[in-house]
């Protein structure tokens, strides 16, 4: 039987990467995004996740055996966040019950089920790390656990199992993506070697000396697949990282080094990047003409404010991956490696000088 998969989000980060690990295991994949996807080999469909109707309308013909979720809308408050972005997952599973085709469904969320939501981000009584899944949901309203709530919601009433996903930062290529720190830490280097400025870490001294990990997207997309064909698997929730861990003043010298800078001393004054960055658009105008870049609008590729929620906690964070890897999930992705192969991606796509 041919397995049908429908990816929503399928134009970021993760959506792309599970596309593609589908695509090179012979699935059909269905790419649900605002703008139809271009990637050979898949069904493109375009709908507004948030328009019930767009969503059953766009959906009306596909009888998918699975549905991957992997995007989320950003919101002014976490109030506005649980609503937009947990009807988004409603409408999405909604569209689909007619055909009583779903046999699993895989969210995407992440590490803020420990950490709490933006608004309340590293605060409060925390888990202790490393964060693992059989820590309960913090005392505060977050929209990962009403997205969860839908899904459960759904898997009750049509018979389907679920996986749910929790990976670090992530790590991969997706032009205008809302959470996107390899690329931002690409362009903000690429600014850096351009102008002469120090290649200064924006983040806390307790990320600069903590242990910490991250998530390739390629290592999310494996997981996901894994989860949804193995049934030792189902009904769970997994955290997902590359599976080793490193030091950020480690990690920041590595990237000093691809780039052909001098990682600069750990600042004496806080340095986060919107406000290094904030004035980086005409620098940006003439390294894209000068080196005929793609994209020239740097608010496409930088995402300073998440990478300095990430890189700015005054806690350390390092997570658990004991319960998949005792159901038999081995993958491991390299993090510095990882990191390089973004940067590869990004030139060899004229992203980046």
């Amino acid at each position: 039987m041919t397995q049908t998969a429908l990816v929503v989000g399928a134009s970021g980060i993760v959506g792309s990467a599970i596309t593609q690990l589908l695509l090179d295991n012979q699935w059909q994949v269905a790419a649900l995004s605002r703008s139809p996807s271009q990637v050979p080999g898949v069904i493109p469909i375009s709908a507004d996740l948030q328009s019930p109707a767009t969503v059953q309308q766009a959906l009306t013909a596909l009888k998918p055996t699975h549905v991957f979720i992997t995007t989320w809308s950003r919101q002014a408050t976490e109030v506005e966040n649980i609503r937009v972005n947990a009807a988004m997952v409603r409408n999405v599973l909604d569209a689909v019950r007619p055909t009583g085709s779903v046999q699993h469904v895989a969210l995407v969320t992440g590490l803020k089920h420990y950490l709490g939501p933006f608004e309340n981000y590293g605060k409060g009584s925390l888990p202790q790390t490393p964060f693992r899944e059989d820590q309960g949901r913090l005392d505060v309203e977050n929209f990962y656990y009403a997205q969860e709530d839908e899904v459960f919601a759904a898997a009750e009433k049509d018979g389907f199992t679920w996986s749910v996903h929790r990976p670090h930062t992530v790590t991969g290529v997706a032009v205008g993506n809302a959470m996107n720190m390899a690329t931002t830490l690409a362009v903000y280097a690429s600014v850096c070697k351009y102008t002469g400025r120090p290649f200064v870490f924006p983040g806390s001294r307790v990320q600069w000396d903590s242990l910490t990990d991250m998530t390739d997207a390629r290592q999310l997309a494996q997981q996901q697949l894994w989860a949804a064909t193995t049934s030792a698997a189902a009904n769970q929730a997994f955290n997902i990282t590359n599976g080793d861990v490193f030091r950020w003043q480690w990690m920041w010298g590595q990237i000093a080094d691809y780039f052909g800078l001098a990682p600069a001393p750990f600042p004496a004054a806080p340095a986060p990047l919107e406000r290094q960055m904030a004035d980086d658009q005409a620098t940006w105008n003439q390294i894209a003409a000068q080196y005929g870049l793609k994209e020239a609008d740097i608010s496409r590729l930088i995402s300073p404010w998440h990478t300095d929620a990430d890189l700015g906690r005054p806690i350390e964070v390092v997570t658990d991956m004991s319960k998949s890897r005792q159901l038999g999930f081995t993958a491991y992705q390299a993090s510095d490696q990882a990191f390089f192969d973004v940067f590869d991606q990004l030139r060899d796509a004229r992203l980046i000088p």
